[in-house]
């Protein structure tokens, strides 16, 4: 008799025990798929190095980004994700379940930070931007830039990374590094540049670091894309004749620190970047170009003009001899004589 209440009276345990598993595990079921809110904005969430379940778990709900601290954390311990969360910045909102927000930690999926990179841009002025973006400050970003160990690494020619951070737009968690942003950007030129310009720059008599150094002026000196070429052909003409170059872009680029105003003075000014003194290119790239200007680089318009005038509107009037040039400098910029006719491109 005595055996057999036992037996009842742990039968009827075990089916309460069972019923309490069920119920429990539907709640958490229920819990797990269920936002703590219909706020859609997303706010940044930081889960440290090392951080503890725990700790995660209490600033999610002190947030109001879940509803239980207690079941989040039954919920990690149920998928055995406690120790495969990932540290990181992460874009969260109550709308997200917390089943969402826990595929989200051990995923990674943490928060990227918009990065555009405009063609023709300098490294100062690309460093500026990495730390508006709040990614690294700016003196970090140029000091690491310029330094030659890195380009060496990096298989760039020169003691500098100017010229080879390609044009772009990126997306990059917060924390990535100052080393990999300039990565990033190395390779995609790396991706951008195919292995045959090489071999027509070779054919150019340049290298792989004269041709860069070429686009980039080509790049600072017309907005018009369909002026690449005609810019590109009249330097390249110039470079075949050893005349120099006498552009000012270069000039500004050697100043560093440049008001905004060209004077005589500054073109009179000697530093290896004035092109108005020195013959052939500048020792490397004034600015970082892109593929178009790379492009026009190595394959130039088959013109024979030797000279270009600002019309002042974003586009240039090309010349083939000197007099034509210096009628269309007076009519472009002071305002004098007639017009010069335009003329088309030419074979030589």
């Amino acid at each position: 008799m005595k055996r057999k209440k036992l037996w009842l009276a742990l039968s009827a345990f075990m089916v309460l025990a069972t019923a309490g598993g069920t119920f429990a595990w539907l709640e958490l079921k229920r819990y797990s798929r269920t936002p703590a809110g219909e706020e859609t904005s997303e706010r940044s969430f930081a889960v440290e190095p090392g951080e503890a379940l725990v700790s995660i778990a209490r600033r999610l709900e002190a947030q109001g980004l879940i509803r239980s601290a207690l079941g989040f954390r039954w919920l990690a311990r149920l998928e055995e994700a406690e120790r495969r969360i990932q540290a990181g910045e992460y874009a969260l909102s109550p709308s997200l379940s917390p089943r969402e927000i826990l595929s989200r930690f051990l995923h990674g999926r943490v928060r990227l930070y918009r990065l555009t990179i405009p063609e023709g841009w300098t490294i100062p002025q690309i460093a500026a931007v990495v730390e508006k973006t709040g990614l690294a400050p700016a003196e970090e970003f140029v000091a690491l830039a310029r330094d030659p160990a890195l380009a060496k690494k990096l298989g760039i020619p020169a003691d500098s990374l100017e010229g080879y951070l390609f044009p772009e737009t990126y997306f990059f968690p917060r924390g990535a590094g100052v080393r990999r942003i300039l990565q990033t950007m190395v390779e995609r030129f790396h991706a951008a540049y195919p292995p045959e310009w090489d071999e027509q720059a070779s054919r150019l008599g340049l290298s792989r670091h004269e041709a860069v150094t070429l686009a980039s002026i080509i790049e600072k000196e017309t907005g018009d894309p369909a002026e690449r070429p005609l810019i590109a052909a009249v330097f390249h003409n110039r470079l075949k004749r050893g005349m120099r170059l006498e552009t000012d872009p270069t000039v500004i680029y050697g100043l560093g620190d440049f008001d905004g105003n060209l004077t005589r003075r500054h073109l009179e000014t000697p530093t290896p970047y004035n092109t108005y003194l020195i013959r052939g290119l500048p020792p490397g790239p004034i600015a970082n170009p892109g593929k178009a200007s790379l492009h026009a680089a190595l394959f130039p318009a088959p013109t024979p003009f030797l000279y270009f005038v600002s019309r002042n509107d974003g586009t240039h009037h090309f010349s083939t001899t000197y007099e034509e040039h210096q009628r269309a400098v007076r009519f472009y910029q002071r305002g004098e004589g007639q017009a010069p006719a335009t003329r088309e491109a030419s074979r030589f």
